[in-house]
């Protein structure tokens, strides 16, 4: 298992999913990468823009594991609790100009995972996605 610790520093987004998209681990996942791209995307840059509103010293604890059946990756925070699993799903029958702002990346991302887990534990927001390979 890989372990990979940040600051979630407005800004830095990019450079943490930079380091998790070059990880062997998940550069070997080829016929999955662009799906496991876009969740930790989305996930990544919800740790960075919003768990952490009065920009205190914040953290985000990424563990990966990978075996020959699947990639499962696994995001710690200390932020505000947030469970992506009861957030509404958009209304994908609407015009887009009629269409609320935000939610449709975590849509996505439940759409593109095949496992996608959330607990509350010890004041951490611990997200767990898995995608079979």
């Amino acid at each position: 298992m890989r372990k990979l610790h940040f600051q979630p520093i407005a800004g830095k987004a990019l450079d943490i999913l930079d380091t998790i998209l070059h990880t062997p681990e998940v550069t070997s996942c080829k016929e999955a990468f662009s799906d496991v791209r876009m969740a930790c995307e989305e996930l990544v840059a919800n740790v960075v823009d919003y768990a952490y509103p009065d920009r205190s010293d914040g953290y985000l604890e990424v563990e990966i594991e990978k075996d020959e059946h699947a990639i499962i990756i696994r995001l710690k925070d200390g932020g505000v609790a947030f469970n992506p699993l009861e957030a509404e799903t958009p209304d994908m029958t609407k015009p887009l100009e009629e269409r609320q702002i935000g939610g449709l990346g975590i849509f996505i991302m439940l759409k593109k995972m095949d496992s996608v887990s959330y607990d509350r534990t010890n004041n951490e927001n611990i997200l767990t996605i898995k995608k079979w390979l």
